[in-house]
């Protein structure tokens, strides 16, 4: 059945069709130039989709975003200038209505994790095909989330790991404690930690002291080893 209708305004008879879906405007930004043309002769060949600016780093991304107002952005995690995760931060500031849908060559847990927490709607390796990137801007701008599936769960697989983790040693340790063992994980010495902690040097060796009998491990080596296996740090 057809559902268009004409009105007449000023003389001039406008066909509107009301099953015509409006295009998602996506503005690419990409650093290297060939990428970027690739990005765009694919988008350009589905006819939802309408490229409406193209850029090679982070401020230019931004400056599109603010003046087009697009539905998505596709960007190199990686951008010149500012990064996706700078881009993440200035859209949240902005409160710009864009959703983001972030490329990478890879990517670990903690990146992940730190990528959803500032607004990602979507993360997509490089290495799968065109039709999946397609696939992916039609879901985020539907209000969708298309995250990289296994490196998602490896994530979440991780974050609840450090929970438990946490609860573990807070039962162990006290909060003073857990701030050596914190330290001494990071690679600081007991002069640095002292400074840092504002206690002195002997107070540092008393705590690590302490820990090393609650955590049953034999020097720093071991209490790193035993705290990063139990996610603690």
């Amino acid at each position: 059945m057809n559902h268009s209708k004409a009105v007449l305004h000023d003389d001039i008879r406008v066909t509107f069709d009301s099953n015509a879906k409006r295009k998602i405007d996506v503005v690419v930004a990409e650093s290297y130039p060939i990428m970027l043309a690739g990005i765009e002769h694919l988008l350009a060949a589905h006819s939802d989709l309408h490229v409406v600016a193209r850029c090679v780093d982070g401020e230019q991304a931004l400056c599109a975003m603010r003046e087009h107002q697009p539905d998505v952005l596709v960007a190199d995690l990686h951008l010149r200038g500012k990064d996706g995760s700078a881009v993440l931060r200035e859209i949240s500031h902005d409160r710009l209505r864009t959703r983001v849908v972030l490329l990478a060559d890879r990517i670990f847990e903690d990146e992940m994790l730190e990528l959803i927490r500032l607004g990602a709607k979507g993360v997509i390796l490089k290495g799968m095909s065109g039709h999946q990137l397609v696939r992916c801007i039609r879901k985020v701008h539907a209000g969708e989330t298309w995250l990289e599936k296994q490196t998602i769960g490896r994530a979440v697989e991780h974050l609840l790991r450090r929970e438990a983790g946490a609860k573990e040693v807070a039962m162990l340790l006290t909060p003073r404690e857990l701030e050596v063992l914190r330290a001494v994980a990071s690679g600081m010495r007991n002069k640095m930690i002292s400074a840092q902690l504002h206690i002195t040097e002997g107070t540092v060796k008393t705590h690590l002291h302490n820990v090393y009998e609650k955590l049953d491990v034999d020097g720093r080596l071991e209490l790193i080893l035993c705290a990063r296996g139990r996610g603690w740090v």
